[in-house]
């Protein structure tokens, strides 16, 4: 890939020991540092960073918070809240430069689907988006209840269907067919999340592609770094190599710095 300014990381994570686990967490990865990500940074060419706040951590956004701060003007952060998350907490985060709230629908996810709209109706002040991580298998039974919100969407890790299904499935069409809505962005991102396959894992590449070809002015791309819950984490030239193969040259300025400098502010 040629040299690209102002390429963004869209998803990532920082974990850091001395802040407390969620009672419930799942994942309880080893210290990532901020420092840590910056030779991540280097190695996959990205300059702007979105700092995304795991399940480890439940409600407790400051480990995240704090790393924005020290990635300073280059970072934009996603946070876990909900309907009763206080204006004062979300004028703060917003001037820090949050700019969506986190629904991580799988083990360890700190707010549940009953919370969907309200959160929705309480962070659209602020325009933020939501994003969401589930089992894109579900997603033809959410489809119309996720059109109604008042906020726009980003799904995480190419829907992260467990298994991955044809492009033509259910599952798959129901997420092209929030694509196609205009309001829905995809991250190109994680593919060990839901493939079948070993790398270069085939199957998730597929409906990348496909996403792509649809609508490339709604594809973000991420590292998922570092790869929390992976015994065997993909290597940087891994995911240099993912992104390369699944992003046509002429979409790459669009992807990897256009599209999440509109949804992030940049």
């Amino acid at each position: 890939m040629s040299e690209l300014a102002g390429v963004c990381d869209t998803h990532m994570h920082i974990y850091d020991s001395r802040y407390p686990t969620a009672p419930d967490a799942v994942l309880r990865p080893p210290d990532a540092s901020p420092a840590d990500y910056a030779e991540a940074q280097a190695a996959l060419g990205s300059e702007r960073v979105v700092v995304v706040q795991p399940t480890t951590y439940g409600f407790d956004n400051r480990c995240q918070v704090a790393a924005m701060a020290t990635f300073g003007a280059a970072a934009r952060g996603v946070m876990v809240v909900d309907s009763s998350t206080r204006a004062p907490t979300l004028k703060k985060l917003n001037a820090l430069g949050v700019r969506g709230a986190r629904f991580h629908m799988l083990p360890g996810g700190a707010v549940g689907w009953d919370e969907l709209e309200p959160t929705a109706a309480t962070v659209a002040e602020f325009g933020w988006h939501l994003q969401l991580q589930l089992d894109g298998n579900d997603l033809p039974e959410l489809v119309e209840r996720l059109l109604a919100l008042p906020t726009d969407l980003v799904i995480d890790h190419v829907g992260r269907f467990m298994p991955p299904q044809g492009v033509d499935s259910t599952g798959v069409t129901a997420l092209r067919r929030l694509v196609a809505s205009g309001r829905c962005w995809v991250k190109l991102s994680a593919p060990y999340e839901g493939s079948a396959l070993p790398h270069p894992h085939d199957d998730v590449a597929e409906i990348a592609r496909t996403l792509i070809t649809d609508a490339p002015e709604r594809m973000l791309w991420a590292s998922n770094w570092p790869h929390p819950g992976q015994r065997d984490p993909p290597s940087h030239d891994d995911i240099v190599a993912w992104r390369d193969d699944w992003i046509p040259a002429e979409h790459r300025q669009r992807i990897l710095v256009g599209n999440p400098a509109e949804v992030y502010g940049f």
